[in-house]
């Protein structure tokens, strides 16, 4: 990491198929990302057109280059921030799970979900690509929700250079603090384990549908302690430091990575990605 990144992780109600409500939302909280001085600001897995784990998802489902990904795009090129949301795609029939990047320029990216929970398989096909997006100041990469439990996803993109990852969940029931728990379980892990930032961020309230989601969001540091948490709708602001970062990567027992047995455990590699600079925000008035 080059230089210092704030971020904004979006807390959001995201009933379902109410997309051009989501919309609004996802345009009012990314406003108020840029102007308090954010260069990113990721919304949570299925934002766009809400969550469902069944069929009454493919109704609501959008394809990746139509209307909803067009205003993502309107969106981030207005407030001159990367923008990083989540919808239901619908491919050649099939249902994906995807996080879409949408660049202030106008370059868009997306991940297609590798790892479909049981709960999830009669509805949602997985992806087959693991991209590392990378530009001048950074590289990170994404998993959604169920990814962040196979540690071989994270591993990749922080053998491929990651300095932070982003996991937005759609992840119903129990509390803002048992959820906190169960991630901490897992999340931790990622982060210290890969001396690299790990970023979630959870919908919350009802879907309209019968779920209702805690709503948490958690920034873990490289030495998998929490840098700064939120547990109510809207914004939780964070810097991500390179010093940290560096702190961690130059302690030679504290930065694993470059020890793995790569002869034994080979690991897969990442399509790399190159996505525009993110813009330096001005000061904060």
């Amino acid at each position: 990491m080059q230089r210092d990144i704030t971020i904004a992780l979006a807390i959001m109600q995201s009933p379902l198929g109410q997309v051009e409500e989501n919309l609004l939302s996802v345009e009012r909280l990314a406003g108020l990302a840029a102007q308090q001085g954010a260069s990113l600001v990721c919304f949570p897995e299925a934002c766009v057109t809400g969550y469902a784990p069944d069929d009454s998802i493919r109704a609501h489902a959008q394809e990746i280059d139509g209307q909803a990904a067009t205003a993502l795009g309107r969106i981030a090129r207005k407030y001159g921030i990367l923008l990083v949301a989540g919808l239901a795609e619908k491919f050649q029939g099939q249902i994906f799970v995807t996080q879409l990047l949408a660049c202030p320029k106008g370059q868009r990216a997306a991940y297609r979900k590798l790892h479909i929970s049981p709960a999830e398989s009669k509805t949602f096909a997985r992806g087959s690509i693991l991209p590392l997006f990378v530009n001048s100041d950074c590289a990170f990469g994404l998993g959604l929700c169920y990814d962040a439990h196979f540690p071989e996803l994270s591993g990749a993109l922080a053998d491929s250079g990651a300095d932070f990852l982003l996991f937005p969940h759609a992840s119903p029931h129990g509390t803002a603090q048992s959820k906190k728990e169960s991630w901490m379980r897992h999340l931790a892990a990622r982060a210290f384990d890969n001396g690299l930032f790990v970023a979630a961020v959870n919908q919350c309230g009802q879907n309209g549908q019968g779920l209702s989601f805690p709503g948490i969001a958690l920034v873990i540091g490289p030495d998998g302690k929490i840098l700064a948490q939120k547990s109510d709708e809207g914004l939780l602001f964070h810097t991500l430091e390179k010093k940290l970062l560096d702190a961690v990567r130059s302690h030679r027992m504290r930065y694993f990575r470059p020890q793995k047995r790569s002869d034994l455990f080979g690991s897969a590699t990442p399509a790399v990605c190159t996505i525009e600079d993110f813009s330096v925000p001005s000061p904060r008035p």
